[in-house]
């Protein structure tokens, strides 16, 4: 019998090796895991992505009719995907996603400081801003075009419309996500006709790190599920 296949689109960072434990136990309760490396991110590269660059990247590796899961960014492709794609995924899993666009003033002033290519590095609050946003710790270290590439995907998220996402979708977040908050998933929840949402209380941003066994588990329940 073969073995169930997930595809996940991991969030902005550079170094999947955070998702080890949640890999390794996913695939010993015999998920076969596809863990896409997201080009200038966990793959090098010297290009501006834009939200189409990404859309069409993850179609040309993600088969039809797979399940696939995307945190944070990743789940910003993802949405993108399904709706540009109609009928690509057979599920789709949102972990914490990005997507929600929010006008703050922190927002504007990274998104233009972004596109102006200024040098962050030397301004302290500026990179405060952008990991609050990307919720990485080693967001000083990205190359310019990079910057420029979360400005579009922050720029994006105003044309995303949840209403015309129509694949069967399930929102797992974080009680404690401080950088995509639960509001979030609600809205996302609200938005898209028959998602299921679950927040797990103990869980932050980025549960692969703060609660890589019960992140895993419950991956593995609603495989399970969907698989029925």
């Amino acid at each position: 019998m073969r073995r169930p296949e997930l595809y996940i689109i991991h969030g902005w960072t550079y170094t999947v090796e955070p998702w080890k434990r949640t890999l390794e136990l996913l695939k010993n309760a015999g998920i076969n895991v596809k863990m896409l490396h997201v080009p200038g991110l966990t793959e090098e590269s010297n290009k501006v992505y834009t939200i189409d660059d990404y859309v069409k990247w993850a179609d040309e590796n993600i088969p039809d009719g797979a399940i696939a899961l995307g945190h944070s960014n990743g789940g910003r492709i993802l949405l993108n995907l399904s709706i540009k794609k109609p009928g690509k995924l057979s599920n789709l899993i949102l972990l914490d996603a990005a997507g929600i666009y929010e006008v703050t003033k922190k927002k504007k002033a990274v998104a233009a400081l972004a596109k102006l290519g200024k040098p962050f590095k030397k301004i302290k609050i500026i990179d405060k801003a952008f990991h609050r946003l990307t919720g990485t710790t080693d967001y000083s270290r990205a190359p310019e075009n990079m910057k420029k590439t979360l400005a579009n995907m922050i720029e994006s998220d105003k044309n995303l419309k949840f209403e015309d996402v129509k694949v069967k979708t399930y929102i797992m977040w974080g009680k404690n996500d401080s950088i995509t908050p639960p509001r979030h998933a609600e809205i996302m929840h609200s938005k898209i006709e028959g998602s299921e949402l679950k927040v797990f209380a103990n869980w932050t941003h980025a549960p692969y790190i703060s609660n890589p066994d019960e992140l895993a588990k419950a991956i593995v329940s609603l495989m399970a599920r969907i698989l029925k």
